[in-house]
């Protein structure tokens, strides 16, 4: 196995910097996501109204809009490389779930900083996989972005420590060192309930090598897959689970958009049908479409890692206590989602209803 896929998705997380929009032959446009709330993020989306607008009236916008494509054809946009974290839609469309309903689907390969809301509000696709709190903050932007499922319910996000750390618990940090990417959700979270008190934080440049030379080093992980490259590099590790401690969006979520939602119900109602099915099996038995994933991933992805993701995915979708069925979400648990973004100062209060954020309404 080499390191390079793990590597490459630890760079990307909930939370994007500039995203820009790309393989299009009209005027470039820089597509800002930032972490603070500012006025600024409603003045860049005015500003790119307004440019649409514009080119409206030249006629120089895309001729097809999300709405407008025809419902046998459906792009979804990955925010990420191809990995089991989309496993659903590709077990779909390997095994003719997609086929079967009348449905030309083309699934596109995400990548670093993935445009995701701009792809989907500018009809480039109908629907994509993000995360929960990715779609807290393009609400927050004036996007009219919906999440229709959402696959994992457990966030694998975790903190990855050696057995050999004494560490047991996140009380027991301080003293560590964490490697971790600056500006993260999650590290709001855990310093602001004083977990991180007395631990120096230093950049995490995608490797565990500092790990395997100290153990009282830590590195932010995602427990599908970091896990696997310390083992096989002889270390016995602990992953503590950030879920545990209360910061948990929703992870794999199909979105979509409110446009779509309103003007073709049947076709959301079709895709999302279809791709539970995907999940469903895929939970089950993911050989076929990890081995599509494998096919469609050329940035270092290896078997063992997809089938260690695969298994470790399993408790992360379906947890002992979750009772729904797969892709099931509730107002709770975006209520206190948007809550928890507010008080990080991801968000600013009142600008987004969780109400707003989800539908379970094409749910089967």
């Amino acid at each position: 196995m080499t390191a390079n896929s793990i590597r490459r998705r630890c760079a990307l997380d909930s939370e994007f910097e500039h995203l820009s929009l790309e393989k299009s032959t009209k005027p470039a446009v820089t597509w800002m996501l930032i972490d603070q709330p500012s006025s600024l993020n409603q003045r860049i989306w005015l500003c790119l109204a307004a440019w649409l607008a514009i080119l409206g009236l030249v006629g120089c916008v895309p001729s097809k809009s999300a709405s407008d494509a025809t419902s046998s054809q459906i792009a979804v946009q990955l925010n990420w490389y191809p990995e089991v974290e989309h496993g659903g839609v590709y077990q779909s469309l390997v095994d003719g779930t997609y086929q079967d309903a009348g449905m030309d689907v083309e699934i596109r390969p995400g990548g670093r900083a993935t445009p995701v809301a701009p792809e989907l509000v500018l009809g480039r696709c109908q629907f994509a996989i993000t995360n929960a709190d990715d779609v807290v903050l393009f609400r927050s932007q004036g996007a009219d972005i919906v999440a229709v499922l959402a696959a994992v319910q457990d966030h694998p996000r975790c903190i990855l420590v050696r057995n050999d750390s004494g560490v047991a618990t996140f009380d027991d940090l301080a003293g560590m060192t964490l490697q971790r990417q600056a500006g993260r959700a999650f590290l709001s979270f855990l310093e602001r309930r004083g977990h991180l008190e007395g631990v120096q934080q230093v950049p995490y440049h995608n490797s565990i090598a500092a790990m395997i030379e100290d153990p009282k080093v830590a590195v932010q992980a995602y427990s599908i897959a970091e896990p696997l490259l310390a083992q096989q590099q002889g270390l016995q590790v602990r992953t503590l689970m950030v879920s545990d401690l209360g910061w948990n969006p929703y992870s794999s979520v199909l979105v979509t958009t409110g446009d779509l939602i309103r003007n073709q119900p049947e076709q959301v109602k079709q895709f999302v049908n279809a791709t539970r099915q995907g999940w469903n099996a895929f939970l089950e038995n993911p050989t076929k479409a990890n081995e599509s994933i494998l096919a469609a991933n050329t940035h270092g992805m290896t078997a063992e890692t997809l089938q260690f993701g695969a298994e470790q995915m399993r408790p992360l979708a379906k947890p002992d206590d979750f009772q729904g069925r797969v892709g099931d979400m509730n107002s709770d648990r975006w209520r206190t989602l948007v809550e928890q973004m507010v008080e990080l100062n991801l968000i600013s209060s009142g600008q987004v209803d969780p109400e707003e954020c989800f539908t379970t309404a094409f749910l089967e």
